[in-house]
């Protein structure tokens, strides 16, 4: 099951084994809405489900999207310095893959679910333009900056007892209540509406504008570190840094998992909120150093080149997950919504990733790239072919 030659193949893997995190944290938005799974109670979850939940909030929610950003940004240098290679400008090319990322989840969130994440990687590439030339150490710098901004917007003390705190709970929850009949019942127009004019948060323009411009910086770091490793090569010699790897796995894990879990362990004091602000990236490098230390030693590991095929699909396979999971829980499909439990959606993320992991190998013994990888590649190079055409003037020279 050879799949690929000359990609790196623990970056394919890191990024297909990041979508096992991110289907079982998006298995909470699928069951109970993006913002329904900030409050559990009122889908009356029992108690089991909700200490799944805080393991949950622990282990995976925060941590595996932050892998799928490192890899963005890592591969953003890697097709960098491929184009480059060929004589062509960067800018270029990849301004149209981030145009098209745009595009893909604009209509992903429009006409299918809440949760999409592609529309923002698309605004984050055109922000990530700005540090693709700079230094290895300044985009260092600026990650490690950012990630400290971000962690110390953790320490805001929450006024619950607050007039204006109390209006907007009461909010959420009417909106929460609403979302569990129209999702779980209604015909597909029904919640397709619902999803695009109700507002939960009751946020003038001017807020929500100031939102966007914001957002950005609030993941940044992550892809920031992704550059900065592609920069450095980090991965590239496995064997010889697998001490290193082994040594920084047990850093951030255990940095990482301490931080995540201050509101559970100290859930009285204001400043715990740092922890979840800062622990999440912390605990994706600990992810990225042990799935790399444990794949080091071998280059031809089967589950190894599992996870290569479904990060090779990746695209492709992050839209599968919503297709099949809005058929499941919502009301023009099974209408589970709310209804199936933590603990069992979590088995069902693990059984449909199950399913990905062994159809994504066979796939790819009869295709090179996915459907969407391929629309993807020839957007980006204007070409049917989906690879980037050579410039006239190095045919000359070759000529």
């Amino acid at each position: 099951m050879g799949i690929q030659n000359k990609r790196n193949g623990m970056i394919d893997g890191l990024r297909g084994f990041s979508l096992l995190g991110i289907l079982m944290a998006n298995m909470l938005i699928f069951q109970y809405g993006l913002w329904g799974k900030e409050k559990m109670e009122l889908f009356g979850i029992s108690k089991p489900d909700t200490l799944f939940h805080h393991l949950l909030t622990v282990l995976i929610e925060s941590s595996f999207m932050p892998i799928f950003t490192f890899m963005f940004g890592y591969g953003m240098i890697k097709m960098m310095e491929s184009l480059e290679s060929r004589g062509l400008k960067p800018k270029r090319y990849l301004s149209r893959r981030f145009l098209l990322l745009l595009a893909i989840g604009a209509l992903h969130s429009h006409f299918l679910w809440e949760g999409d994440i592609l529309f923002f990687y698309g605004i984050m590439g055109f922000f990530l333009l700005l540090f693709m030339k700079r230094k290895p150490k300044t985009i260092l710098i600026w990650g490690v900056v950012l990630l400290s901004i971000i962690s110390l917007m953790g320490l805001a003390p929450k006024e619950e007892n607050d007039p204006a705190a109390i209006a907007e709970q009461t909010r959420m929850e009417a909106y929460v209540k609403q979302s569990i009949i129209v999702n779980g019942t209604g015909t597909y127009e029904e919640i397709k509406h619902f999803r695009n004019n109700e507002d939960p948060l009751g946020m003038p323009n001017y807020m929500l504008v100031t939102v966007l411009f914001i957002a950005p910086f609030m993941s940044a770091p992550m892809f920031l570190f992704g550059m900065y490793a592609a920069k450095k090569r980090w991965f590239e010699k496995l064997e010889d840094e697998r001490a290193s790897y082994r040594f920084k796995m047990l850093i951030f894990l255990l940095t990482g998992l301490i931080l995540k879990s201050l509101k559970f362990i100290l859930p009285g004091y204001w400043w715990s909120g740092i922890g979840g602000m800062c622990g999440g990236n912390l605990l994706a490098l600990g992810y990225i150093f042990g799935f790399v230390w444990l794949f080091s030693r071998t280059k031809s590991s089967t589950w190894l080149m599992r996870f290569q095929a479904v990060g090779k699909l990746s695209l492709t396979n992050y839209l599968m997950h919503t297709v099949i999971c809005t058929t499941i829980f919502y009301g023009y499909g099974f209408g589970r919504f709310g209804k199936l439990g933590v603990l069992a959606g979590c088995g069902l993320a693990m059984s449909i990733y199950a399913v990905q992991l062994f159809i994504s190998p066979l796939y790819l013994t009869r295709f090179r790239v996915g459907p969407i990888e391929q629309l993807l590649r020839m957007w980006t190079y204007f070409s049917i072919t989906g690879k980037p055409k050579p410039r006239k003037d190095n045919k000359t020279i070759a000529a």
